[in-house]
C-alpha cells in the first residue's frame, strides 16, 4: 500500500512539474500574442495615417497642377511660349506628384486591411476603412491633376501655334 501511495504521489510530482511548465509556456505564448496584436494595431493605425497623408499629398498636388494649368493658359494668352511651357511642365510633374500619392495611398491600405485580417479589432476595421476612404480621395486627386495637366498641355500647345 505504502508503495502504491509513493507512486502516486511521484505521479502527482510529475504532473504538477509538468502543469508549472504548460502554464509557463502559455503565459509565454499568451504575452507574444499580445505583443503581436499590438504590433498589428499599430501597423492598422500607421498605415491608416500614411493613407491619410498620401491622399492630403495627392490633393495638393491636383490643386499644384490647377494653378499650373491656369498658368500656362494664361501664358498662352499673353503668348509667352516658354512660360507656357514651363507651367504645362509644372502641371505634368504636379499629376505624376498625385499618383504617386494615390498608389502610396493605396499601398497603405493594402497593409492596413492585411493587418486587419490578422486581427478582429475594431479600431483596426476603423483605421482600414478610413485607409481606403483616402485612397479613394488621393485617387480622384490624381485624376483632376492629369486632367489639369492635360489641360496646361494645351494650353501650351495652342501658345506655340499662335502667330
Amino acid at each position: 500500500m505504502d508503495t502504491d501511495i509513493q507512486v502516486i504521489n511521484r505521479k502527482l510530482n510529475t504532473l504538477e512539474t509538468e502543469f508549472g511548465a504548460l502554464r509557463k509556456g502559455y503565459i509565454e505564448v499568451q504575452k507574444k500574442y499580445s505583443d503581436a496584436l499590438k504590433g498589428l494595431s499599430n501597423l492598422t493605425i500607421n498605415a491608416s495615417e500614411a493613407a491619410k497623408r498620401a491622399a492630403n499629398s495627392a490633393k495638393l498636388s491636383a490643386i499644384s497642377a490647377k494653378n499650373a494649368a491656369d498658368a500656362a493658359r494664361d501664358a498662352a494668352a499673353e503668348h509667352i511660349v516658354s512660360a507656357a511651357q514651363a507651367a504645362a511642365d509644372a502641371a505634368e510633374y504636379a499629376a505624376q506628384a498625385a499618383l504617386s500619392a494615390a498608389a502610396s495611398a493605396s499601398a497603405a491600405a493594402a497593409a492596413a486591411a492585411e493587418a486587419v485580417a490578422h486581427q478582429a479589432e475594431e479600431i483596426a476595421l476603423k483605421a482600414s476603412a478610413a485607409a481606403a476612404n483616402a485612397t479613394n480621395v488621393a485617387t480622384e486627386a490624381a485624376f483632376e491633376a492629369v486632367r489639369m495637366s492635360n489641360m496646361a498641355n494645351e494650353s501650351a500647345k495652342q501658345s506655340r501655334l499662335k502667330p
